[in-house]
């Protein structure tokens, strides 16, 4: 047996890594476009995140901006409309809980309380997500329907001044985005 042949296994066992190897970075080099055009491209990055300025939302009005491509609702609640909305017993309720993906702000569900939908422990600020839960209309506010809340004119959904489903085919409560305050007049949405 020669010297040679005692380093021939060890000659194949490198050419055979270094082929895995190079086989590897290449599997690698055209399967990182695929995955990498799944990413959000960065407009879509930019919108996923706003800041809103409500200094200028009167007690007993209501502000509308565009949100991920939805009407997200912003208002700021009277004491008659707060008093109201805590009233409401969850037995009265249809969607007597809020789930995680309904109201992100939660870490768990939580009783669809008037306390646990708004942004302020004074109940003053509430946000939604202005889109019917039956068939994605969008309602109606100011007081409109029969509990003082939305109403959904496409098929007759009633929410109360919570946001919460009274009456009517949707089967569940107007969602609520994933909201904060940056400081005293400002909310942050996404």
């Amino acid at each position: 047996m020669s010297h040679a042949d005692d380093n021939a296994g060890t000659r194949r066992d490198f050419l055979y890594y270094a082929t895995a190897g190079a086989g590897a970075v290449a599997a690698g080099a055209a399967v990182w476009p695929l995955v990498n055009q799944m990413n959000p491209s960065a407009d879509v990055q930019a919108l996923s995140t706003i800041f809103v300025d409500v200094s200028g939302v009167a007690l007993g009005t209501q502000l509308t901006v565009n949100f991920l491509g939805k009407p997200v609702f912003i208002r700021r609640r009277t004491q008659p409309e707060i008093e109201a909305g805590r009233a409401v017993a969850l037995d009265d309720l249809m969607d007597p809980i809020d789930y995680v993906n309904e109201n992100p702000n939660q870490v768990t569900e939580v009783p669809a309380l008037d306390q646990n939908r708004t942004m302020d422990e004074a109940g003053e600020w509430l946000v939604m997500i202005g889109v019917c839960t039956h068939l994605g209309c969008v309602p109606i506010g100011n007081e409109a329907g029969d509990f003082g809340g939305w109403f959904c004119p496409c098929h007759g959904s009633h929410y109360d001044t919570a946001g919460r489903i009274r009456k009517g085919p949707a089967p569940r409560n107007l969602d609520i985005p994933l909201a904060s305050w940056v400081n005293e007049t400002t909310i942050k949405l996404g």
